[in-house]
Order: structure tokens, then sequence, then C-alpha cells
């Protein structure tokens, strides 16, 4: 039996500068930069600032992972990299690492979409078999996903504007919380009633998968500006209650919808049928709660990565390329940054597709 492959993954794709080794599903190292402050005085993440911060910080993250994993250059058997989709910027700043190390080192490089490193993180972290029903819950994506294999993946439904990540963001600064919004809002939440404010459920009197988020948005700001306006100003008690409310809608959706997603997977007859979330959002345990809830019903297992897999890393990405490499996968030089880059191909487009092709 072949030795299993140390690979060197880079992650890149918003505000977070990774690195990682991996060898086999033992992750021998991971470093990861953030940038939240770098970002908070502006309320969200700045693709220049947060493509110059991935500039000034890939080799410093590279040559940190190789060092806690005790290992060199010399025996890095692969170099894996997010090549989108993402910011363009700081996935350029990932790929051209990654092109420059695999150049000056010889060692074969693979490109890795980055949502197929959050899908494929199951797989790390409890060595599931395909088929597997994923959830893939983040900052800027949220789709139903049955995982096939490590390239090939079919899509169930999505969002068709905000993902939950982005709705907790603006909730928060709504609110006037901190960024990054997803644990400011939860912080708050464990204080609150989520039975005080009806916020709506979208998309469930329609059949299907796909999800919206914008619309219960806005309806968490009708309820800040009504009791601003009666009140005026709100007080602790309404913030946590909203937060509390707003979370429970997602919360919601995300479980009626899972409902849904699972009578298509369970068709496939799956030996051992398997639930995974992962995503930044994962880390919502109010979130996972509802998930276990919709699993234990269907006698589904339910799985999550550790909350430090959950959110982007490139540890992920390393085994995604394992796994590619492993199918024949390789890139050269000519490897491009993509910010769009769907991992259903045949599925049509949720939001549209533009000259740099389908969003999502």
């Amino acid at each position: 039996m072949p030795a299993p492959l140390t690979v060197l993954g880079l992650e890149s794709s918003c505000d977070d500068t990774a690195a990682a080794v991996v060898r086999g599903q033992t992750v021998l190292s991971s470093v990861v930069f953030g940038q939240t402050d770098l970002h908070q005085a502006f309320g969200g993440v700045v693709p220049e600032i947060a493509a110059r911060a991935h500039a000034e910080k890939l080799d410093i993250c590279v040559e940190r992972a190789l060092a806690e994993a005790d290992v060199g250059l010399s025996d890095i058997d692969v170099i894996a990299v997010t090549s989108g989709p993402g910011l363009i910027g700081g996935v350029l700043s990932g790929v051209m690492c990654a092109k420059g190390l695999s150049a000056a080192t010889g060692t074969p490089l693979v490109g890795v979409n980055h949502l197929a490193g959050h899908a494929l993180t199951p797989r790390l972290t409890d060595d599931l078999r395909f088929p597997y029903l994923m959830l893939l819950v983040s900052g800027g994506h949220c789709q139903f996903l049955i995982a096939h294999g490590p390239d090939r993946f079919e899509r169930l439904g999505g969002t068709i504007d905000d993902a939950p990540g982005e709705a907790f963001d603006k909730a928060a600064r709504m609110l006037g919380l901190a960024q990054p919004g997803g644990p400011s809002v939860e912080a708050q939440a464990k204080q609150g009633n989520e039975a005080r404010f009806k916020f709506p459920r979208p998309l469930l009197d329609r059949p299907g998968c796909d999800l919206s988020f914008s619309g219960l948005k806005t309806a968490l700001l009708r309820a800040r500006d009504s009791l601003a306006a009666e009140q005026g100003g709100l007080t602790r008690r309404d913030v946590a209650d909203l937060c509390a409310g707003f979370q429970a809608a997602i919360r919601d959706v995300l479980a009626e919808k899972t409902r849904r997603a699972l009578v298509d997977y369970l068709a496939l007859a799956p030996a051992a049928p398997t639930l995974a979330v992962a995503g930044g959002v994962a880390a919502n345990m109010a979130i996972r709660g509802g998930l276990q809830a919709v699993c234990d019903e269907s006698g589904t297992n339910f799985t999550a990565p550790p909350l430090r897999l959950c959110t982007d890393n490139a540890a992920m990405i390393a085994f995604a390329g394992a796994e590619l490499y492993a199918l024949g996968q390789r890139d050269d030089l000519t490897l491009s940054a993509r910010p769009r880059w769907p991992l259903d191909k045949l599925a049509a487009p949720l939001v549209g597709s533009g000259k740099k092709g389908a969003k999502a």
C-alpha cells in the first residue's frame, strides 16, 4: 500500500490567510492569519485590503506551517491551492504563491475549488463514504449538495440571494454588533427570547430546496426601526430578542429545507445515510441543533467538523488536493484564479451568469 501523500495547502479566498500540511487524514499543521482587525472599521471585508494582507502574509504562513509540521519543502508531494471562487485579489495571491513554490521545487500543483474543500472536509474528519448529503453554509455560499465523488457534486438547491453568513453580518451591522456577525448574533441570541418577534421563514411556501434570506434581513430592519421609533432607541433586551428571533428563523428555514433535501438524497438508498454540514455558519450551535433534530427524525447520521475546520482553513484545501491528485488532476503554471466556480457544472445558475461565468 503506497504511503499517504504529504500535501501543502494554501487558502486565501476571502479574509483568512491559511497554510497547512496534511498527510493522509492527519493534519500535521494548520496556520490561519485572520484579518478581522483590518476590516473592523469598514463593517465588512474590503477586497483591496484583504488582497494586500494575503500578499504580505502568505510566505510567512507557509513557513510557519512547514515548521509546525516539522517538514521541509522537499518533503512535500503535492501543493494544493484555492484557485476559486472568492475575492479575485486574494485568490490570485494564493495561486501565484503556489505557482512560485511549484516552479521552484518541481512539486506537482493542484488547483482546488474552495467549496469542494468545505464539501470534502467530512471525509478528512470522519472518513465518510460517498454518497453523502452536504449542507455547505458559509459567509458567501449556501447549497445542498449530494457528494458523489471528489469532483462530482449534485446541487439540490441553494440561496438565490444573501447567504446565511452574509445575513448574519448585515444583521450585526444593523444592531451595532461587532464583525464577523455570526458569532456576535449567536452570543446575543443566547440571552434572548426567540418567540418575541415573528420573523418570516422565506420560501417555505414554495417547493424545492432553494433558500432566500434577503427578506428576513428586511424584516429585521423594520422591527429595529419600529422599536427605535416607539422607544427612542433599543435596549439590551431588544437587541438580544431580535438576534434570537433572527437566528431562529434561519435555523428553521435550514431545518425544513434539509428535510426536503433528505427526501431526494435518501431515494439513492445510501448504505449509511449521512448529512454533513460545513462552512463558517456550521459553527453556530443553534443551527447544528436544528439539523441534528431533522436527522434524528429520519434516522440519518449527522456529522459536523470541529469548529476550527468549519471556517476557512488550508487543511481542507490540502486534503481536497490529495483527493483530486489521486484522480489524476494536475495543474501547471497556466492555472488561473477564478472569482466564480460552481461545484455542479450541470445545474442552472442560481443567480444568473455574467461575463465571468455562473456565480453559483
